[in-house]
C-alpha cells in the first residue's frame, strides 16, 4: 500500500480546514482534486512553452507541439491503443460521445428501423446524444433494464441483441450514481457478435480500473480528464483507426484539413481529422501528467484502496436506522444512500457544514432515479487520497445530521 498521508500533501486543496478538522472531500465522482505534478505541469506550460502547436517553426511552437504529442502517446500507452493516432483529444466524455453520435449520423450507418441500445444506469450524456441521433435518423432508442440491486438485466440485454437491429451499444463502465461495475468485456463481446458497434463511457472507470482497449474489444471509449486528477475541459476519445478512417469528420475548421479551396476540401489524417481548431494544449499536457501520477502509484493499488474504503463506509453507516444503499456490494468509486423520511439535500447540506463534502441529487441520472422511485441520493465518492479517517468522518457527520433532522 502507498503512504496515504504523504499523498495527501500532494493535493493543496485538501489541507483546508473547517471547524478545526481537515476537509473531507467525498465528491470525487463529480470531479477530483489536482495533485502538485498536474498543477506544476499547467504552470510550466504557460510560463515556459506557451504557444500554438503544429503550425509554427519557432522554438516555443516546437516545444509545445512536442509536449502535446507526447501527451497523446502517454494516453495511448495507458489505454494500450494500437497507435497514438487513435487518441482524439476532446473537452471530455460528453464531447466524445457527441462526436461519435454525430459522425454516425452523418455516415448513414444508422437509419429507420435500426436500434440504439443504452442501459437504465446511464448518465444523461450517454442518453441525450443518442436520443438526438434517433430523432435525426428514425432509429429507436432501446434500454437495458436493471434489477433492484442496480445490476443490469443480462437476459433482457441478450434478448434485445437477438432481434438483430441493434447498430450500437453505448454503455457506461461504472455507474456514477450507484457504483455498479458493468461486465463490459462480456457485453461488448455479445454486442459485437450481434453485429453492433460498441462505445464505452469510461468517465467513472478511468480513475479506478485498468483500461486496456485491446482486451475490452469495443470500438470507442470516452473519458474526461477532471475525473482522473486533471483539469476540466480536457478528455479523450479512443477509437479504432480503421473505423475512424471510414467515418466522416464532424466539425470543420483549421487543423482537420489538408487542403482547402472554395470548391473542395481534403480532410487531414488521424487524429487531426477530428481535432478542428486550436486544442486545449495545456489540458492535454496536464492530462498526461495525471496519468503519469496514477501510474506511478499503480491503478490496481488505487482500486484496492478505494474498494476497502467503500466497504468500510457501508459498514460504518449500516447502523443508521432507515438507511438504504443503492447498487450491488461490489461497488466501485461511489456509495449512494438515502435515509427513510429525510431528504438527501438536507442531509448533504448539514454534512457540508460539518466539513464533509458529498454530492446530493439525481447525479444526472433522472431515468435511473425514476426507476427506483426516488428524486436522488446522498453520494459519497472516493479517490486515492481518501482515508479511513474520512470514512469515520462520513459516518459521524451522517449520524449527526440524521439526529438533527429527526
Amino acid at each position: 500500500m502507498f503512504d496515504i498521508e504523504s499523498l495527501h500533501s500532494d493535493f493543496p486543496i485538501l489541507e483546508q480546514s473547517m471547524h478545526g478538522r481537515r476537509l473531507v472531500y467525498l465528491d470525487n465522482a463529480a470531479t477530483t482534486q489536482k495533485p502538485m505534478p498536474v498543477l506544476l505541469a499547467s504552470r510550466h506550460y504557460y510560463e515556459a512553452i506557451n504557444s500554438n502547436i503544429h503550425r509554427g517553426t519557432h522554438r516555443l511552437a516546437r516545444a509545445a507541439t512536442e509536449a502535446f504529442e507526447n501527451a497523446r502517446q502517454t494516453i495511448a500507452s495507458h489505454l494500450h491503443a494500437s497507435s497514438s493516432d487513435e487518441v482524439i483529444f476532446t473537452s471530455g466524455t460528453t464531447a466524445g460521445i457527441n462526436l461519435v453520435a454525430n459522425v454516425l449520423t452523418l455516415s448513414g450507418r444508422i437509419g429507420r428501423g435500426d436500434e440504439v441500445l443504452v442501459s437504465a444506469l446511464e448518465h444523461h450524456s450517454n442518453i441525450v446524444p443518442w436520443q438526438m441521433l434517433c430523432q435525426r435518423t428514425g432509429a429507436t432508442l432501446k434500454v437495458i433494464p436493471c434489477h433492484d440491486d442496480g445490476t443490469l438485466d443480462q437476459a433482457a440485454f441478450r434478448e434485445t441483441l437477438a432481434g438483430g437491429r441493434v447498430k450500437i451499444l453505448a454503455l457506461m463502465w461504472i455507474s456514477n450514481a450507484f457504483g455498479t461495475v458493468n461486465p463490459v468485456i462480456e457485453m461488448t463481446r455479445a454486442a459485437k457478435h450481434a453485429g453492433a458497434l460498441v462505445l464505452i463511457d469510461a468517465a467513472q472507470s478511468i480513475a479506478h480500473l485498468p483500461a486496456n482497449v485491446q482486451e475490452l474489444g469495443a470500438d470507442f471509449l470516452a473519458f474526461s480528464g477532471h475525473k482522473i486528477y486533471a483539469p476540466t475541459g480536457i478528455g479523450a476519445l479512443w477509437g479504432r483507426a480503421a473505423l475512424l478512417n471510414e467515418l466522416p469528420p464532424w466539425q470543420g475548421g483549421g487543423e482537420m484539413i489538408k487542403e482547402v479551396t472554395f470548391e473542395h476540401t481534403t480532410y487531414n489524417e488521424l487524429p487531426f481529422k477530428y481535432e478542428a481548431g486550436t486544442p486545449n494544449i495545456e489540458g492535454a499536457i496536464c492530462l498526461a501528467a495525471a496519468f503519469d501520477y496514477i501510474n506511478g502509484i499503480g491503478i490496481d493499488t488505487i482500486h484496492r484502496h478505494e474498494a476497502e474504503l467503500i466497504l468500510s463506509a457501508a459498514d460504518a453507516l449500516s447502523d443508521i436506522p432507515g438507511i438504504r444503499f443503492y447498487g450491488p456490494v461490489g461497488r466501485s468509486g461511489s456509495l449512494s444512500f438515502n435515509v427513510e423520511g429525510l431528504h438527501h439535500y438536507d442531509l448533504g447540506t448539514l454534512m457540508d457544514q460539518m466539513g464533509v463534502a458529498v454530492r446530493t441529487g439525481h447525479h444526472c441520472c433522472q431515468p435511473l432515479m425514476a426507476r427506483f422511485g426516488i428524486t436522488g441520493t446522498v453520494r459519497a465518492s472516493f479517490a486515492l487520497y481518501n482515508t479511513e479517517a474520512d470514512v469515520e468522518s462520513l459516518a459521524e457527520t451522517t449520524q449527526k445530521a440524521v439526529s438533527m433532522l429527526r
